[in-house]
């Protein structure tokens, strides 16, 4: 056996006949279909007349004109004569022996660019802080760790210091799991935090490049690797200091370990493969869940039907067993409780109304919770089944459009699809863990950032079907003759590439322009508040009073680096709680300022 082949699922069994191809046209049909429904449904929905075919071209987005100019070609690619005609050839569904030092060499290449390509989107946010109020919680995170700590004591009259996502009731630590912090901390050190998510995402181009291969072949692996480095909403996410990232890399380790196991037998990529998955559930527990459950159900049918690889599950789950161990470890550091993480008890104490769970809201209503931040407690939605079925249109619209756009994934997928009995089973476990993945958040009242954090890490997922899609139909319709479709494929994806990182509110295409304007607002609003302080705030050590804004729940000032003693500290401005004497007993020696948010005045309190 080649040392890169899957072995077969039962070798009883003879090699499947080639798809029709005929059955090629459904593809073309769907994408087609899809991008009427889409173009139609809007107006349906608002109660309007539908347009005509001339008034909708009259009115139509230069980007839908783009659309259905390829989708018209696509009959014309199907007849257009090509003279190279090869023969089928079913077992280069596995993947083919080459040498192993030359597939290194492409992944350590693909994962250079994928990295390469992160840093280089991020190159317009040169010198600004974190957006949102999760980034500013891991780094606070990060830092503890550095100082050899879990936790710190909280400062005198803490309720002035509480800071969005940030315990702080008697000890100040991070209320999320400890992964993320781990893989931060090493780059808070060197001085530049992203640098450790653009590396991130080339390793994670590099693993699905090896992904690739086991699943698909060596064409396959290129395929998946390059779809991951351009992919939007990875790029995007490369660029925030959230926990997707190192979920991805423990979730592509553990996938690619696993094939590696099935097919060595070696107890070695059984003990990576617990790793991975148990450094992602330390990351993202129920997106380990969400995406590992069919994998594990794989296994256990596996060897159900052959007892000798029971003999690595132990090898497996002793690094499982060992992450749940430092989580419960973490958990006693910080709120004593083994089974009570930090995630839970910020929930319980500040957003009860945020709680997992149908009628989530009404649920909160019955939590006495003094220190809830009532304005952002309230943002809150009771959810439904109506809103459940909302937030999961939402989830798979949003991440088909972050993934590569929703035409091209449409067309992948369809793809995948028609040549469904010669794809492999990574493939289809892959399209498992999407469906999990979705299933297991729609208990959660919030769509997500961008309406699909939540399921972010389905988008390598999708990507592997879609290149397992496109090479299955390669080895199809190149043994007909008929490379023209397949080079019609390739202007799709080509077309899709270039409309995702130039349109601007787009419905095929992703957003990705108006996402790292929205990161860029955010990033330079944070920048010219630290700026404001360096240059006003003259009498230090100082302590400055913010005032929000109430209309803006999602820009928080009150951000501070642990322990709070640097000559500059922000805190809220709490006047119905404490007094100015309070506070300048409380915190002597430090110059108090007052911040107002909304007219971006600062001023000295005497």
């Amino acid at each position: 056996m080649p040392h890169n082949s899957l072995p077969p699922d039962n070798p009883a069994l003879p090699d499947p006949p080639p798809p029709a191809r005929g059955l090629f046209w459904i593809p073309w049909l769907l994408t087609g279909l899809t991008f009427v429904i889409g173009e139609l449904a809007p107006a349906s929905l608002l109660g309007e007349s539908v347009p005509t075919p001339l008034e909708w071209l009259l009115s139509a987005r230069t980007e839908s004109l783009v659309w259905l100019a390829l989708l018209l070609t696509g009959p014309i690619a199907w007849y257009w004569p090509s003279s190279t005609v090869a023969r089928w050839n079913p077992s280069r569904r596995m993947p083919q022996e080459d040498r192993p030092s030359r597939a290194w060499l492409w992944g350590l290449g693909l994962a250079l660019a994928g990295m390469l390509v992160a840093f280089q989107t991020g190159s317009r946010f040169r010198n600004l802080p974190p957006a949102l109020h999760d980034e500013f919680s891991y780094l606070f995170q990060a830092r503890t760790f550095l100082a050899g700590r879990t936790w710190f004591s909280s400062p005198p009259l803490p309720e002035l210091f509480d800071q969005m996502h940030v315990l702080n009731d008697g000890k100040m630590a991070s209320r999320y799991f400890p992964a993320t912090g781990v893989w931060l901390a090493p780059w808070v050190a060197l001085g530049n935090p992203w640098l450790g998510w653009w590396c991130a995402q080339g390793l994670l181009v590099g693993l699905m490049f090896w992904i690739g291969r086991e699943s698909i072949g060596p064409r396959g692996g290129l395929a998946t690797a390059l779809l991951c480095a351009l992919c939007p909403g990875l790029l995007l996410f490369s660029q925030l200091l959230l926990a997707h990232h190192p979920a991805l890399l423990g979730l592509a380790l553990m996938q690619g370990a696993l094939l590696c196991m099935v097919r060595t037998g070696l107890r070695r990529w059984a003990i990576i493969g617990g790793l991975g998955l148990g450094f992602a559930a330390l990351a993202r527990p129920m997106t380990a869940v969400g995406i590992g459950l069919p994998w594990g159900l794989w296994l256990l049918v596996r060897g159900l039907r052959n007892r000798t690889e029971m003999r690595l599950w132990p090898w497996l789950a002793a690094p499982l067993l060992a992450a749940g161990a430092a989580q419960l470890w973490y958990d006693t550091q910080i709120t004593g409780h083994p089974w009570t993480t930090p995630y839970g008890e910020y929930t319980a104490r500040h957003t009860p109304r945020h709680v997992y769970g149908f009628d989530n809201v009404v649920r909160g209503r019955e939590v006495d919770a003094p220190r809830r931040i009532a304005r952002y407690d309230d943002w809150a939605e009771n959810l439904t089944p109506q809103l459940a079925l909302r937030n999961v249109a939402y989830r798979v619209f949003s991440s088909l459009q972050w993934t590569w756009g929703i035409l091209p994934v449409v067309l992948g997928v369809s793809l995948a699809l028609v040549t469904w009995r010669t794809i492999s089973i990574p493939v289809r476990l892959s399209l498992a863990s999407i469906a999990t993945l979705h299933l297991v958040h729609v208990p959660y009242w919030y769509d997500g950032i961008y309406h699909f954090h939540y399921v972010f890490e389905s988008l390598p997922q999708w990507l592997l079907v879609m290149a397992a899609g496109g090479c299955g139909s390669e080895r199809v319709l190149a043994s007909g003759g008929q490379r023209s479709l397949l080079r019609w494929v390739g202007l799709v994806m080509a077309v899709a590439l270039g409309l995702n990182l130039t349109t601007s509110q787009g419905l095929w295409s992703a957003p990705f322009t108006d996402g790292l304007s929205q990161i860029e607002f955010a990033r330079t609003r944070q920048h010219e508040f630290r700026q404001l302080l360096q240059t006003q705030v003259t009498e230090t050590p100082a302590l400055v009073l913010v005032t929000p804004d109430p209309s803006d729940l999602h820009i928080d000032f009150v951000v501070n680096s642990p322990p709070l003693v640097a000559p500059i500290l922000v805190a809220r401005d709490l006047p119905e709680r404490y007094s100015l004497d309070q506070i300048q007993n409380s915190w002597p020696g430090r110059t108090v300022y007052r911040y107002m948010v909304s007219t971006r005045r600062l001023e000295r309190l005497p």
